[in-house]
């Protein structure tokens, strides 16, 4: 790349990001995974979003009710009333769920904040530029009104001369059209 496109392309960029609509959140593209990026992160956050699904709740009644009644019917030993071991399950449960569903919880707030605070700039870049049109209609207008005015100044002016023209070119008409006697 010569000197003076590679002068020209920083401007050719920052023209561009200006023009990309997501130019304002792009500085917290980094708070897009809840947990971070990496193997962990990613189950992590798969597993807290699980959670909340009709097809964990579903699941998760359909195996409870499977233990109570296995249990209850005497076909094991493996946890018997008061399903001391359930109760255990559950708790462990609840002990790793409740962290996981508030750190996404909070992430996603921290996400909405900034992406909200991105969207409100937007909106004034956006009013600024209407803004910036609205001024330059206005400026474009005054010019257009000028010349309307320089139009219907000149059309008075032509008009005049018309007319002027016309009574000069009778006059003259009337002097060449008499007798050579009375010139």
């Amino acid at each position: 790349m010569s000197d003076a496109n590679h002068k020209h392309a920083p401007l050719h960029e920052a023209k561009a990001n200006a023009d990309h609509h997501y130019r304002f959140h792009m500085p917290h593209v980094h708070l897009s995974s809840v947990f971070g990026d990496d193997w962990f992160a990613l189950k992590a956050e798969s597993f807290a979003r699980f959670f909340g699904t009709p097809t964990f709740l579903i699941a998760q009644t359909v195996i409870v009710a499977v233990w109570i009644a296995v249990n209850m019917l005497g076909l094991t030993k493996f946890d018997v009333y008061p399903f001391i071991l359930l109760n255990l399950a559950f708790s462990l449960q609840a002990a790793y769920a409740a962290p996981l569903i508030l750190l996404a919880q909070t992430r996603q707030a921290d996400r909405d904040k900034v992406h909200a605070d991105a969207d409100a700039r937007h909106r004034e870049d956006l009013a600024l530029a209407s803004e910036q049109r609205q001024v330059l209609a206005a400026r474009q207008t005054e010019q257009l009104a000028a010349l309307l005015e320089q139009n219907t100044q000149l059309t008075a002016m032509t008009k005049q001369m018309s007319e002027r023209i016309e009574a000069l070119t009778l006059e003259l008409h009337s002097k060449l059209a008499q007798p050579n006697g009375n010139a």
